[in-house]
């Protein structure tokens, strides 16, 4: 990836980043990853999870939901996995604690949306903090939720921004193995 300048990153903000869904020929979504909202280096090269540092894609892989490690450039591929991302909030910012009270549970209304026209078994929001406001849960814990939207079942993971200290990769990758263990199981 190019280095970004200090005047891309501040022109890419409020932008937003397009959804990662499959197309006609993919097979069916088993897990829809969603962040809180693009970073400015995702917004200004179009890819999700794009800054350096941020650990999704890496623990993506480390957890087996891709066979090896996949660029943010590379998003697409997700589709042919069966996997998805999206945002609760569009707008870019430097810093989720940007976003409004409103901005998160407008997403939370949009994502329930989005998850009724695709159906994916499991929607994994990464971020327990935009969760709790975006679907007013003041007391969910990262794992799975008792609250789902139809027959998609709820999957809070921890925010793999690097800006996200709490978590380390190890334990990341043991969650979202958890997870990965959880869409691999046939629907009740």
């Amino acid at each position: 990836m190019a280095r970004l300048s200090a005047d891309d990153l501040q022109a890419a903000r409020d932008r937003t980043v397009g959804d990662v869904l499959p197309g006609p020929a993919d097979p069916p979504l088993r897990v829809l990853f969603c962040g809180i909202n693009p970073g400015l280096v995702s917004a200004a090269t179009g890819y999700h999870f794009a800054r350096p540092g941020n650990r999704f894609w890496p623990v993506l892989h480390a957890s087996g939901f891709t066979p090896r490690r996949l660029m943010p450039a590379e998003q697409r591929e997700l589709a042919t996995l069966g996997l998805g991302i999206t945002n609760l909030a569009a707008r870019a910012t430097a810093r989720a604690d940007e976003l409004t009270r409103d901005e998160l549970v407008a997403g939370g209304r949009r994502l329930r949306a989005l998850v009724a026209r695709h159906r994916p078994r499991w929607l994994a929001v990464v971020g327990i903090t935009a969760y709790r406001v975006a679907f007013a849960e003041p007391r969910a814990a990262v794992g799975p939720q008792e609250q789902g939207f139809g027959d998609t079942r709820v999957w809070v993971l921890p925010n793999p921004s690097g800006l996200n200290a709490h978590w380390s990769r190890e334990a990341m990758t043991e969650e979202y193995t958890r997870l990965r263990i959880a869409a691999a199981q046939r629907r009740l």
